[in-house]
């Protein structure tokens, strides 16, 4: 890892961790929420600034921010004789659920402008529609030059991501050990499906089966309106294959030992960064911004997803839940969260000393 590399990937974490914290930011000062702090990064204080209300801080371990509000509860009636109209537990709730979600939306927001810059740095961008079929093809069997792929397995299809996404994950297969798919395609005008199109299967370095992709795409012509309507379909096919692998975790498809912390994913960048094209490190990093901005809206305790379904209780039972009783939901999500964190990050340097990545 050189130096190069290693610069960049620690700006990557800093401007995806920063504008996050700064969604959260930008939408507590709209509402006229007190920010007592905005910190980059966890652990003791290196640097400090105190703007007009608002104290600056840079800590020192770069994994990790957050915004400090104001709060004045009274922990044993949720009530003080002088409330703070500014204090965020005084804002109505439709108010504080804003705040919450701007988060992860700045993530999400960041990955789709990625992704468009991506498209831009990119020789072309890639359609649906087939475009020709490679040597010793067998899917030719039975789809067509110029057919519009729609869906794959009933996935539907936005972009070549999807495609990708559900070919490497199935595991139906003929008699001849191929590997099969339902297709839905445009051909002609005409949606027609078509049953068990089949793909030949290859053997990867490692030993392991995969899929001979026996077709190509025709290139999309890239002008403004291209380029913005496919960032969009490119983000949502990520948003979505994010989620559809979390159900598979949920599933048991992954275990922990699949997963990747800093080290893994500053290892990742790092290779983008000396072996790939800008447009694939734009891409690695568009994916890792989305993959944080889902990741934070699930209602896991500590993060903005379990804070947002404790504002949702309060809306509905018109009162809020003991701020005692959330701090400790938020205390034990936290710590187990930090467990996860050791654990992942153990299995990534093992995976770095033994040559795993």
């Amino acid at each position: 890892m050189n130096a190069v590399s290693i610069i960049v990937t620690i700006l990557v974490f800093c401007v995806i961790i920063m504008l996050h914290e700064l969604g959260h930011f930008i939408a507590a000062k709209a509402c006229g929420i007190y920010v007592k702090e905005f910190a980059f990064g966890m652990g003791p204080a290196i640097f400090r600034k105190k703007g007009k209300e608002t104290e600056y801080v840079i800590r020192a371990f770069p994994i990790g921010g957050f915004c400090s509000f104001e709060e004045d509860f009274d922990y044993d009636d949720n009530s003080i004789a002088a409330p703070n109209p500014r204090a965020f537990n005084r804002k109505p709730v439709w108010q504080r659920m804003i705040v919450v979600l701007s988060g992860p939306l700045m993530n999400l927001i960041l990955g789709y402008i990625v992704v468009v810059i991506s498209l831009c740095a990119s020789p072309t961008m890639a359609s649906t529609t087939i475009a020709a079929f490679r040597e010793q093809s067998v899917s030719s069997n039975v789809l067509m030059v110029n057919d519009e792929i729609l869906s794959v397995d009933g996935l539907p299809i936005y972009s070549t991501s999807d495609i990708s996404y559900k070919l490497l994950n199935s595991d139906r297969k003929n008699a001849k050990g191929n590997l099969i798919y339902d297709f839905v395609v445009k051909r002609n005008g005409e949606v027609i499906t078509l049953k068990d199109v089949e793909f030949m299967t290859t053997t990867r370095e490692d030993g392991t089966n995969g899929i001979y992709y026996d077709f190509y795409v025709y290139g999309l012509e890239k002008n403004f309106k291209n380029v913005v309507e496919e960032g969009f379909r490119e983000s949502l096919s990520t948003a979505r294959i994010i989620i559809m692998t979390l159900f598979d975790m949920l599933k048991g498809k992954y275990g922990i030992n699949d997963l990747s912390g800093p080290i893994g994913v500053g290892t990742v960048i790092t290779e983008a960064v000396s072996k790939y094209t800008v447009a694939e490190l734009l891409s690695i990093i568009s994916l890792l911004s989305i993959n944080i901005g889902i990741f934070n809206l699930i209602p896991i305790p500590a993060l903005d997803g379990s804070r947002f379904i404790f504002l949702l209780i309060e809306l509905i039972i018109r009162r809020p839940v003991k701020p005692q009783v959330e701090g400790i939901v938020h205390f034990v999500g936290f710590a187990l969260l930090m467990v996860v964190m050791v654990v992942v990050t153990f299995n990534d340097i093992a995976k770095l000393v033994s040559g795993g990545f």
